[in-house]
């Protein structure tokens, strides 16, 4: 039952909420980082003449976009990481290093699958011509990806990209289950020190909001901002 006093119970516990908040946020922003440098790798190695360089990132986008996000938070934090030594500190006083790495890595991991996918069918997108008038002017094949192909096709998938964003930081909190203090994780602790159930629950869901909800916002924002020149 849903109550004002629940609520107040709830709130007494805010500092955890925040903390985890903040946990969230680093969970998310290094996920994204890592998870884009592998997924571009990856469409390269898709795209690649290479047949054995295309097999294993097919397999691997395969493998990891038909397995279960947690089965593979549990096989890097329990079987991966089992034996490593992880250094045992705690970032802003409060997030635990050897639990914070686990769940980044996974994340990464997952993200770069689903990234790679949306980054190689933006390099598709992009006319060939482009890759033969580049040649024509003397630039490599590295020099073309990097300065003609790349920053239209990141254009041109920046929606995905942020829904993307949005869906990491959303599914960040499965990483509660091994020890990460995100925000599910103050819910829990909320929950068995005050006695309440629906209302730490809905103190957290507005919390997701209030960081996926404006995140759409900005990157639409920036979205407009680059096609401008589209409408010249």
């Amino acid at each position: 039952m849903i109550s004002i006093q629940g609520f107040k119970n709830t709130f007494l516990y805010i500092d955890m909420f925040l903390e985890g908040m903040v946990c969230t946020i680093t969970l998310s922003a290094l996920t994204v980082i890592l998870g884009f440098i592998l997924a571009l790798v990856l469409a390269l190695m898709r795209l690649s003449k290479c047949k054995p360089l295309r097999f294993v990132a097919s397999a691997y986008v395969e493998v990891f976009r038909a397995t279960p996000m947690l089965v593979q938070l549990f096989i890097v934090y329990y079987v991966l990481l089992a034996d490593i030594s992880l250094p045992a500190f705690k970032l802003f006083g409060f997030i635990r290093f050897e639990r914070l790495v686990p769940g980044v890595i996974a994340l990464s991991l997952n993200s770069g699958a689903y990234l790679s996918e949306i980054i190689r069918s933006g390099i598709q997108s992009i006319d060939p011509g482009q890759r033969e008038a580049a040649g024509c002017l003397g630039l490599t094949s590295f020099q073309t990806m990097r300065f003609v192909i790349l920053p239209q096709a990141i254009k041109n998938i920046l929606p995905a990209i942020a829904n993307e964003f949005v869906t990491i930081i959303k599914e960040s909190s499965i990483c509660y289950t091994i020890g990460v203090q995100e925000i599910m994780a103050a819910v829990t602790s909320a929950q068995m020190a005050s006695f309440t159930l629906a209302e730490p629950l809905l103190v957290a869901a507005a919390i997701y909001f209030c960081l996926t909800f404006p995140t759409s916002k900005l990157i639409a924002h920036f979205e407009r901002k680059m096609s401008r020149g589209d409408k010249r």
